[in-house]
Parts: C-alpha cells; sequence; structure tokens
C-alpha cells in the first residue's frame, strides 16, 4: 500500500457510514455588525486614518470638484480614468475617456488630463500620475475597499501599478463587517481587497509602502 492508500484508507475509516461530512457546517459567527450608517462611516474613516489613508467627505454632486481638489493637492496633471467613471458631470457618473477635463456640469477636472483606460501597457500605467476609481464597497471594521471591475472600477492593474490611488466610495456602499461584504459581492467576479496603502516589512520590521501596490491610497466618501 502506498502513502497515498494509506492516507485515502484511513480517511475513509474516519467516515465510517455515516454519509460522510455534513453538507454544511454550523454557522454561529455575525453575519451583520447592526450599525446605522452615521456609525458605520465613522468607524470606517478610523480604520483608514489608522492605515494612513487620507480620506476626504462631500456631498453625491460634489464628486468631480473633490477629486479636481485631491488631485490638485498631489499636483497630479495625468490621471487614468477605467470605464464607466465620468468625472465632469454631476456626481462623477457614467462612461469615461480620454482627453483634458474642461470646466463643465459638476465643476469639471480643469488642468488634469484625464486618460482612458484602452487596455494601457504597465509603462503607461506607471508613468500616470495616478488613478481614480470607484468601489464596489467597503468594510467599516477592517477598514476594507473592494473592487470587482466593475464599471469605474476596471482591471486589477489600475489598482497596482499607479503610484497614487483615489478611490471613490459612496456611503450606501459601506458595510460593517465581512460576512456583509460576501454576501453582497459576486465570488464569479476577480475581487481585489484594499486595506490602505500597499506597504511590507522586512525581518527588521523596517516598514516600505509601494512595494506591490500604490503608495498613497486617498479616499473620497460620497453622500448625506
Amino acid at each position: 500500500m502506498t502513502a497515498r492508500e494509506e492516507v485515502l484508507a484511513r480517511i475513509r475509516t474516519a467516515l465510517g457510514d455515516g454519509g460522510g461530512a455534513p453538507d454544511e457546517a454550523p454557522r454561529a459567527y455575525r453575519t451583520s455588525a447592526g450599525l446605522g450608517t452615521p456609525t458605520l462611516i465613522g468607524l470606517l474613516t478610523e480604520r483608514l486614518h489608522d492605515y494612513g489613508t487620507s480620506v476626504r467627505r462631500c456631498a453625491p454632486d460634489e464628486v468631480p470638484a473633490a477629486v479636481r481638489q485631491a488631485l490638485a493637492d498631489r499636483g497630479a496633471r495625468r490621471v487614468v480614468l477605467p470605464a464607466g467613471l465620468d468625472l465632469t458631470g454631476p456626481g462623477g457618473g457614467g462612461p469615461g475617456g480620454d482627453g483634458p477635463g474642461g470646466d463643465g456640469p459638476g465643476g469639471g477636472l480643469d488642468g488634469v488630463t484625464l486618460i482612458g483606460d484602452d487596455d494601457l501597457s504597465p509603462a503607461a500605467l506607471d508613468a500616470a500620475d495616478g488613478v481614480v476609481t470607484t468601489a464596489a464597497l467597503a468594510i467599516a471594521e477592517t477598514g476594507t475597499i473592494v473592487l470587482d471591475g466593475g464599471p469605474g472600477q476596471g482591471r486589477r492593474a489600475l489598482s497596482l501599478i499607479p503610484d497614487y490611488h483615489l478611490c471613490i466610495v459612496r456611503t450606501g456602499q459601506i458595510v460593517g463587517i465581512v460576512p456583509e461584504a460576501l454576501g453582497r459581492l459576486d465570488p464569479g467576479r476577480p475581487q481585489t481587497w484594499i486595506s490602505g496603502p500597499s506597504a511590507t516589512s522586512d525581518i527588521e520590521l523596517d516598514r516600505v509602502q509601494g512595494v506591490h501596490g500604490p503608495r498613497t491610497l486617498e479616499v473620497i466618501l460620497a453622500g448625506p
């Protein structure tokens, strides 16, 4: 008898004749935080600050102006936008596109060149000053932003290669804990879970940011 056959035989013996493992494990963990929106916003903001992430608040129709101010403070002049994100209209919705921003409805992005992501190369993404995306949702307890490649979020490379990531999160997208997030997310979509700027530490605990993602993450929370 080989080692593999012995292991499988022991498993069969342990399972016995009871039909194998139970269909579903008991779930005694929390499935909801039971928190109201103001509490969720406060908790998410606190967690993001703990990670060194800047947070800006604005009303839904002030998103383009908030993005413009964030980019101006950063000194960003060439910014990548994924398909499905338009920052020149009220609320920043609709398809994205190439070309310089103007003084359109909602304030526009004058002085910033908005580059639509048409399968840009890694070198082109690295050469940009940053990327602006939306998100699928945010988890307050862990301070995590989740992207799933939906409209306004783009492919995974957008949140990994540019050195600066400005992410727009609607306050209605905030959930309390991870099980709530899993209940909303489609497991078939390519998810990226982001908890603060990319960072790692060596054996001497020297922290280095930007190793496998943006050095700077900034979040705009849009909502009442």
